[in-house]
């Protein structure tokens, strides 16, 4: 029982950190709705489909075997967030560095993802986020059924 308060401060504190109002906080910040249609262009136009599989546009052939190949889209028990993709294709050492995954990071755990935040506008940023956005689709819940293994006798009365 003494761990209880403990347990609720620190739920608490986490929970007011993601709530961040100081000038790196995301509180105000939106983008506009993207054009799906668009999206899947500059998908194809910045050629995300050498290093990411969708269903919705071919892999792309550049002759050489992938050396990355990170699936977008399909069906998932959690849609990515705007915010989440947002923040994947502007800085993609974000969640890499975390994974510590080899293969699509460097020595020093930089995302091996092309930068394109001098090459893409936002207008294309944001199209290409409502479309990868729009290619995962969210997977029914399925409950748990618990078999009842035992059921007590109803007590009898004399």
């Amino acid at each position: 029982m003494r761990y209880i308060p403990r347990l609720l401060l620190i739920v608490g504190a986490i929970s007011l950190a993601g709530c961040d109002t100081g000038p790196k906080g995301s509180i105000g910040f939106s983008l506009p709705d993207g054009d799906i249609t668009r999206g899947k262009a500059a998908y194809i136009e910045f050629q995300c489909n050498a290093c990411h599989v969708n269903e919705q546009v071919p892999q792309l052939d550049t002759g050489a075997p992938a050396t990355i190949s990170v699936t977008l889209g399909g069906e998932t028990a959690r849609i990515k967030s705007y915010g989440e993709l947002v923040t994947s294709v502007i800085n993609p050492s974000h969640k890499v560095a975390r994974r510590g995954s080899d293969d699509m990071a460097d020595e020093g755990g930089t995302s091996k993802m092309v930068s394109y935040n001098d090459i893409m506008t936002v207008s294309q940023l944001i199209d290409l986020v409502a479309f990868v956005q729009s290619s995962y689709e969210l997977s029914p819940y399925s409950h748990t059924n618990y078999p009842v293994y035992w059921l007590p006798e109803p007590a009898q009365k004399d």
